[in-house]
């Protein structure tokens, strides 16, 4: 390797960036499983989040950017039944697994309770972190975590929402899980 960083003649799943000096990129082919459709990602930036991914690769773009850092919640997925803030897990690291998104969750023209909840409870404003609330609110939901009003709130702390929608969230979830139940 040269002396100043730059890379020669890169090896396998090297891809030259096209800055000259810079090193080469890994790259892989990555096949994801989108809302139960399989998607095959070739040679993707091994750097890439699962955010961006779905928004730029997969064409999903229901799953928000809000602060690209993990804290607030708005690119909120369900990994294998866990929920998962996409912009901290590497679309690479999610190969074998079972990704769901907003998208995924209406079957046909009927949309999931917790959706329905969240129209019925106006539990959304500007809508910039509602995907990630739902998704949120589905695995707080499936993981059993909807016994008061307390306990949603805690599971649901991970969410932030600018418009202050907090107490209808947390209706909407409640009214959701009831629904669920039945």
């Amino acid at each position: 390797m040269p002396l100043d960083g730059a890379a020669t003649a890169g090896g396998p799943g090297a891809v030259p960036d096209a800055t000259p000096g810079s090193r080469p990129r890994s790259v892989s082919d990555v096949t994801l499983s989108v809302n139960g459709t399989r998607h095959h990602l070739p040679a993707l930036e091994s750097r890439v989040t699962l955010l961006d991914a779905l928004r730029e690769q997969v064409g999903l773009t229901g799953t928000k950017k809000g602060c690209d850092r993990g804290e607030c919640g708005a690119c909120t997925v369900i990994v294998d039944g866990r929920r998962v803030k996409s912009c901290l897990t590497l679309a690479v690291m999610q190969e074998g697994r079972s990704v769901t998104t907003i998208e995924g969750l209406a079957r046909d023209d009927e949309l999931h309770p917790v959706q329905e909840a969240f129209v019925r409870r106006d539990a959304f404003q500007c809508g910039i972190c509602t995907p990630g609330q739902i998704m949120s609110a589905v695995a707080c939901i499936e993981e059993g975590h909807t016994g008061s009003v307390d306990e949603i709130r805690e599971w649901m702390s991970g969410n932030l929402c600018r418009c202050s929608c907090y107490p209808n969230v947390v209706d909407a979830v409640a009214d959701a899980a009831k629904a669920v139940r039945r």
